[in-house]
């Protein structure tokens, strides 16, 4: 029987706070800069929004929640056991350059990622880590196994799958510690033609200076479709944020920075202008949005809302020509000498919170006492129909979310 190798990979975001301003933006901030740094990651060009638009197509009026990150870093270490033409297609379809000399580097930059998020941070929890599970009787290459635990930090583990209880069990457990219980039971079936288990998790958890009060939450309509409305706990924080309107993608940018240079980006597109800003995304408009630190006072509402996502990836990267790696035809040869073994299942969930959670309660901020009248008048902005939101820690995107029904 032609055993089959299951990639199931592991994404979870948990407890997105919402917050208000910083007195400065986090670009700003030269004279101290954040342990994590830019390091030098691999350009991905618009693989992020390719595959959000990719994801959105798959669920059309559902949400979306995925990390562009995790996703990359996943397809950089399976490329590292694929042969010469499977490896161009997941390169390639990272938008990456093969030129001589630039794959190690892309490895490289993602083992300082993965160095520089491992370092503790006040306020912010993000951790990154994948494992191997495999079969002792289906001998896997030393020196892939070398690689991924040099560039990529993974653990390795001998997993009996002709006990598939058994197996299952450990996986899960594992899942279940690193992700501090968020995930349980992420592997519902295991059977004994699986050789090889590979997972990759992300845990990110952030809380924002101040937090919106909860005294300030109320029922509000929220416009799924024109034609449908429901009822959401939509939060409410008058002050000065972020604020952007792209008049050629026709839509409004509200940026809300967490701590240690990672700030948020909620992206409200005009009426019946979902689809041209979803067309027209790309990472040069984001990092052009990111440049820009012009403040504006708003009544701002946003809703909580708590969302997760389920993908079947091996259906959905083929449509962006990363192909070859789940056929018959898969050159897995670098990672071991068994010729039927291909990259059968590659599984992607999230978890995303977002609430009015904060480091501490606004009353903690002193209050200061002025005349309205001498106030600047200020934009109410509802993010009260479908809208996105991107977690931008430097350069390095590591959330993309759609929010069609909070």
């Amino acid at each position: 029987m032609m055993r089959l190798f299951p990639l199931l990979y592991l994404l979870l975001f948990f407890s997105l706070g919402v917050a208000p301003h910083r007195h400065s933006h986090p670009k700003a901030k030269k004279a101290k800069k954040s342990s994590r740094g830019t390091v030098g990651t691999p350009r991905r060009k618009d693989f992020t929004f390719s595959l959000y638009r990719a994801l959105v197509l798959e669920a059309p009026g559902q949400n979306v929640v995925f990390s562009p990150m995790s996703v990359s870093m996943s397809l950089g270490m399976l490329s590292l056991g694929a042969g010469s033409h499977a490896k161009t297609q997941i390169l390639e379809g990272l938008g990456l350059s093969l030129q001589q000399g630039q794959e190690d580097k892309i490895h490289k930059g993602f083992q300082q990622l993965l160095q520089r998020f491992s370092q503790p941070s006040d306020g912010l929890q993000l951790s990154l880590g994948s494992a191997l599970f495999t079969d002792p009787a289906i001998h896997i290459r030393d020196s892939f196994l070398s690689a991924m635990k040099m560039l990529y930090m993974s653990d390795a583990f001998s997993t009996n799958f002709g006990n598939p209880e058994s197996a299952k069990k450990q996986i899960n457990d594992y899942v279940a510690e690193k992700t501090k219980g968020k995930i349980v039971d992420l592997i519902r079936e295991l059977d004994s033609t699986h050789v090889m288990v590979m997972v990759n998790y992300i845990f990110f958890k952030a809380k924002w200076q101040v937090a919106f009060s909860d005294k300030n939450t109320r029922q509000e309509d929220f416009h799924v479709t024109p034609k449908r409305t429901i009822q959401v706990p939509m939060m409410n924080r008058e002050d000065e944020y972020y604020y952007i309107m792209d008049r050629n993608l026709s839509c409004a940018v509200v940026g809300i920075p967490y701590q240690d240079s990672t700030i948020a980006l909620f992206i409200l597109p005009s009426e019946g202008k979902m689809k041209q800003m979803e067309s027209g995304l790309n990472e040069g408009v984001l990092r052009n949005w990111l440049k820009i630190s012009t403040k504006r006072r708003l009544d701002l509402y946003l809703p909580k809302f708590s969302m997760e996502g389920t993908y079947q990836l091996e259906k959905i990267l083929p449509k962006l020509g990363i192909r070859d790696v789940f056929t018959t035809h898969a050159d897995l040869s670098g990672i071991t000498d068994h010729t039927n073994i291909k990259l059968s299942e590659m599984m992607h969930k999230s978890v995303v919170e977002v609430d009015e959670s904060g480091t501490r309660a606004a009353a903690a901020t002193g209050t200061a006492f002025t005349f309205r009248s001498a106030r600047p008048s200020s934009l109410k902005l509802r993010f009260n129909k479908p809208f996105l939101i991107v977690i931008v820690q430097n350069k390095n995107i590591i959330f993309v979310g759609k929010v069609a029904k909070p």
